[in-house]
């Protein structure tokens, strides 16, 4: 789409918004953003703001708006990578499509798995009903869907949990925590378990925790993203060193 034809949507009054705020990584033809949760990448439905509504104030003296290269669900925070011009989007689209991005995400669950660290190789398809609107299941004809995760702390009938997605399939975590661990994610009203009984009132807890994507030559474009207050609220205030420390060399 093109600089034009976007312009009849509205940027933020004033100028710059404060998703300039959060770019955690920035060259001349990436930017990998902070998400918060509750904005959606595309325009919903509804109407309401999405990412694109942003756009305007992340182009950096660069007259094309960037696009996304991938996408995070409305509630889930964290790192979202953005091609500042056509030729990078390809580029970073085949990367991801060739699965070499590396990317990791934190969860608090809504239980404690019986294992401490597994991988999670689930195919998942869209299943619709007109009760429970549309979803990811199961399925063994649908797309394949591999998740590696790791225990990082379990206190209070909660689990701390690094995922490591191989894929990048839609709800692929979410559908993963439920039906491959048995354990819905804090927060999840669409992918939770029946015996789910936290009491949690605050928001989905899955964050994108950081992202790489190797560019031959030049410097990755890579990024890690502060974890958001949800966590300390969800009885995990020291998150941020668990995951650090998990992520050291030495622990694989």
């Amino acid at each position: 789409m093109s600089v034009n034809s976007r312009s009849s949507r509205r940027a933020p009054a004033g100028g710059l918004s404060p998703i300039t705020d959060r770019v955690l990584f920035i060259d001349g033809e990436a930017i990998i953003l902070d998400k918060p949760a509750g904005l959606p990448v595309d325009p919903p439905r509804d109407g309401g703001l999405s990412l694109e509504n942003h756009l305007a104030s992340l182009t950096f003296g660069f007259q094309r708006w960037p696009v996304a290269v991938h996408r995070l669900d409305r509630d889930t925070s964290g790192c979202l990578l953005l091609a500042r011009n056509p030729k990078a989007a390809r580029r970073f689209a085949d990367a991801f499509a060739a699965r070499q991005v590396s990317k990791s995400y934190l969860a608090v669950l809504d239980g404690v798995p019986a294992e401490t660290e597994g991988l999670i190789d689930l195919p998942l398809g869209k299943t619709s009903t007109r009760e429970a609107g549309w979803r990811m299941t199961p399925d063994a004809k649908g797309k394949a869907a591999i998740t590696r995760w790791h225990l990082l702390a379990a206190r209070d009938g909660r689990s701390l949990i690094r995922f490591e997605p191989e894929t990048g399939r839609t709800h692929q975590l979410r559908a993963h925590a439920l039906h491959g661990l048995g354990l819905g994610i804090l927060g999840d009203l669409v992918y939770r378990a029946p015996q789910g009984s936290s009491g949690w009132r605050g928001g989905l807890l899955l964050h994108a925790r950081s992202l790489s994507l190797p560019r031959g030559s030049k410097p990755p474009a890579a990024a890690v993203a502060p974890i958001p207050p949800g966590f300390a609220e969800g009885g995990f205030a020291d998150a941020e060193a668990l995951d650090t420390q998990a992520a050291a060399p030495d622990h694989g």
